[in-house]
């Protein structure tokens, strides 16, 4: 814990999954929260101060959802160690605020027990209690509370109520005696006796509802459906990509107008020289290109989050099960696959769902060919200068078809190698796939907000620190040494930024890439949407310009055939080097990241040289 919170109380929030903890949690904090790592783990945590009535400043922990303190994945191993004290470096909690889902108790009561076997004090939260109470769950709370001997309050997270009341009894049990410490890793016997244990306490105090969520039947009984839910999947699918491309234009067009109108000035209001050649052709070109690709990344963000919210995610999840499993991937795996949309590292990380070792380090291994939304920049740009803007079946864009297209090939992809990976490395069948579907919710626009919020200001710090710095490195590769006087050739082919890219063309040359196309690739594997600023920062030397005139400036100096060898490789490329420290970390060995730095290199290659040639038959070339 951050030396500014340490010498807060420390509440724990600890609950299954899709108990709504997380938004009790950021209906409490507010936007006082942050987000770290655990020490020695790549498991996040959040953590957001709070004042209680008694006017006490308490600090806030989202443990990661989990359904046992027998751990059996890494963050619910995480969850346990932070309960009981294990974790270096942090504190145990002073009071567990244990967050359960009052629709759905059964498996709550167990994980209750346990808790309240280590000795520390305990609040229960009955969340989403308002559903509860709609569809006719009648829990007789006093007398669960008397059997338990612990507090009990009733909440509505996504409405704020019930957080004075829980707020009220962490004033009251902060500094309270702490019991001798009970908990020991249990027994098979153990566990069987708490589950029985559980559910005695579920029947004799939680009554079946006179009023079942005919809803959540009702709509399972279509999005279950082995072909009707998978068509609406599809379309589910079609519609984020369509909108990734389309509906963030006007967007887009702003930002790009006002990077470009910024050039502009400062090259009417600045003398032609260095400054102005880093500001305009580093800086602007360079960085304004990434960031033009905001809005973009955030309406993937939206939809994300918003199928999360609703708790679509886990129907999802379950109709992709078979085609997971002829692929030789748990059917969990689809939610780290989908979670890789966003980012390949938190898609990474969230194979710890994945009990089984071999299932985790298989989608461990898939999921960067998964595309990211770092690609986006890249797809956007070549799709944009080299696919016509125009509409087929009378209501698709051409260009959002293309994208669509590159995102369908990373799926595939994904799947045939998990295939390979599965006969090479580890064979069998995967273990059966178990998963808890939540009742349906109606998702709740500050969480959304927040999510997408959280989500710009991490881009935004990415193009600030890593995409900043290294078009600063590109910048000033490409402008020295300059030119020396009456050449004949560009002066960025004199620069050490051309004779590097002219160096390493020869290897790259078999699948059409210019030394331009060699030369971002470099400073690409730091970050993939890299890549376009370099492109920017390197044809801006001689023509500086918006996102368009980039996009224009690449129409004329690649063809055809070059451009789709470039979104082949993109396709496939292992092109951060972030996402390989992070397989490194997640697999606790150098092996792994090789391995996949390996197959994706050479899938890389063969898919663009594939690519090229081919295209090169149809006169694209």
């Amino acid at each position: 814990m951050s030396e500014a919170l340490s010498h807060h109380p420390l509440i724990a929030l600890v609950g299954n999954p899709n108990c709504g903890k997380t938004a009790l949690f950021n209906a409490l904090t507010g936007s006082r929260q942050k987000v770290a790592n655990y020490p020695g783990v790549t498991v996040e945590k959040k953590i957001g101060t709070v004042t209680t009535p008694a006017g006490q400043r308490v600090a806030i922990v989202d443990l990661p959802g989990t359904y046992s303190l027998r751990a059996r994945s890494p963050d619910e191993a995480v969850t346990r160690d932070f309960v009981l004290g294990r974790l270096a470096g942090e504190s145990a909690p002073d009071v567990i605020v244990c967050v359960a889902d009052a629709t759905n108790l059964k498996l709550m009561l167990r994980l209750l027990l346990e808790l309240r076997q280590i000795g520390r004090p305990v609040v229960l939260a009955l969340n989403m209690y308002d559903i509860a109470q709609r569809q006719g769950i009648r829990i007789d709370i006093e007398g669960l509370k008397q059997e338990l001997g612990i507090p009990i309050v009733t909440t509505v997270a996504v409405r704020k109520r019930g957080l004075n009341e829980i707020l009220g009894e962490v004033d009251r049990l902060i500094g309270t005696e702490v019991a001798p410490h009970h908990w020991r890793e249990p027994s098979a016997d153990e566990i069987r006796a708490a589950h029985k244990r559980a559910m005695q306490l579920h029947r004799t105090y939680v009554r079946p509802p006179v009023r079942p969520d005919t809803w959540t039947g009702r709509l399972d009984a279509v999005l279950l459906h082995p072909v009707f839910g998978t068509l609406i999947l599809l379309a589910i699918l079609f519609l984020m990509f369509q909108a990734v491309f389309t509906w963030a234009q006007p967007a887009m067009n702003a930002i790009d107008a006002g990077f470009q109108g910024l050039g502009q000035i400062l090259v009417a209001t600045l003398p032609a020289g260095l400054l102005r050649s880093f500001l305009v052709d580093g800086l602007i070109s360079g960085v304004g290109s990434v960031l033009v690709f905001l809005p973009q990344i955030l309406i993937l963000f939206f939809f994300i989050i918003l199928l999360e919210d609703l708790g679509y995610m886990a129907r999802a999840a379950f109709l992709m099960d078979k085609i997971m499993g002829g692929a030789g991937l748990h059917g969990r795996a689809f939610i780290p696959l989908l979670s890789s949309f966003a980012c390949a590292i938190p898609g990474i990380m969230a194979t710890r769902v994945i009990d089984n070792r071999r299932d985790r380090f298989t989608t461990i291994l898939v999921a960067p060919l998964t595309t990211c939304s770092a690609r986006i920049p890249v797809y956007t740009l070549i799709i944009g200068a080299f696919i016509p803007d125009r509409q087929v079946f009378g209501f698709a864009s051409l260009q959002g078809l293309v994208m669509f297209g590159l995102y369908a090939i990373g799926i595939v992809s994904s799947l045939g190698v998990a295939v390979v990976i599965r006969r090479i490395f580890w064979r069998g069948a995967s273990e059966p796939f178990l998963i808890e579907l939540p009742s349906y919710k109606i998702p709740d626009p500050r969480n959304i907000a927040s999510g997408l919020l959280l989500r710009a200001k991490i881009f935004l710090r990415r193009a600030g620190t890593i995409i900043l710095s290294m078009m600063i490195l590109v910048w000033f590769m490409s402008s020295f040494p300059s030119a020396p006087a009456h050449a004949v050739v560009p002066a960025i082919d004199y620069s050490l930024a051309g004779m590097l890219g002219h160096l390493l063309a020869p290897a790259l040359k078999p699948i059409g890439f210019s030394w331009q196309m060699t030369l971002a690739l470099i400073p690409g594997f730091a970050a993939r949407e890299v890549a376009v600023g370099v492109l920017g920062t390197v044809y801006a030397i001689s023509d500086s310009g918006s996102g368009a005139a980039l996009a224009s400036t690449l129409a004329h100096h690649w063809s055809v055939a070059s451009a789709l060898s470039f979104l082949a490789w993109y396709v496939f490329a292992p092109q951060c080097a972030s996402t390989l420290g992070v397989v490194k970390r997640e697999t606790n060995s150098w092996m792994w990241p090789a391995i996949m730095f390996a197959y994706m290199l050479s899938l890389a290659y063969l898919a663009s040289f594939a690519t090229y040639h081919i295209a090169g038959l149809f006169g694209l070339a």
